[in-house]
């Protein structure tokens, strides 16, 4: 059973990312209720053998929460596509390649298969922009979610139509492509230019250049360049 203190139901904002900060911090402001950040699973698993939350909502997560967990409390993940279509990792960056300019913000409560769980509901998420400016644009309207879901406390309903997944991409697939036109370069740049994620880079000789900030013209594009000696490969 959710608990309630002093009158205030309880609820967790789960983000290993500091740009959700400020939306955590609005939440709490407002009063209707007892709001707890945990950034990191030890600190979730503290604030759980002590709290009893409403809801757990995590937005940006990078560790697998344990059955203990969403089994016994109802948690509420938030995933930047149309699910079924687009299950897994990487959505925003999977997106891009794959051309599209829109997508959905669903908001689905968690189980054991992965961003396979009922849903709350879904939202038009605009994938224009840097990644970090579609990722900021994406906490401000999964707080708008939240506000919805804890007024009205929807049940969330079963998916349908065939799943389709995406893949976890990895670091060397940040490389920046040697073919294609200019407008997919400007769109592999801005797809990872977020913090603390793999920028789009090139290796030449004993350094690597990694490449921000994008701005596309007719015929060109100009971009920021951090040029640094690699580690030595061993």
């Amino acid at each position: 059973m959710a608990e309630h203190e002093a009158g205030k139901a309880t609820y967790i904002f789960a983000s290993c990312k500091t740009w959700h900060r400020a939306y955590f911090d609005t939440l709490s402001k407002e009063g209707h209720a007892h709001w707890i950040w945990v950034s990191r699973p030890a600190e979730l698993i503290s604030v759980l053998d002590r709290k009893s939350p409403r809801y757990i909502f995590f937005l940006h997560w990078n560790w697998l929460v344990p059955e203990s967990i969403w089994e016994r409390h109802e948690c509420v993940c938030f995933h930047m596509t149309d699910v079924p279509y687009g299950r897994g990792g990487s959505p925003l960056q999977n997106l891009i390649v794959a051309g599209h300019s829109q997508t959905k913000l669903t908001a689905l409560r968690m189980i054991e298969e992965m961003d396979a769980g009922p849903v709350y509901t879904k939202k038009d998420l605009d994938l224009s922009g840097t990644a970090q400016e579609i990722y900021v644009r994406a906490g401000a309207l999964s707080t708008e979610i939240i506000r919805w879901m804890v007024s009205v406390e929807p049940e969330p309903v079963p998916q349908s139509g065939e799943p389709v997944a995406f893949r976890r991409r990895i670091p060397e697939q940040s490389r920046l492509p040697e073919s294609g036109e200019v407008a997919y370069l400007y769109d592999f740049i801005r797809m990872l230019d977020a913090d603390s994620y793999p920028h789009a880079f090139l290796d030449y000789g004993d350094f690597r250049l990694e490449f921000r900030k994008a701005q596309q013209g007719d015929m060109e594009l100009s971009a920021q360049v951090k040029i640094y000696k690699r580690k030595n490969e061993a």
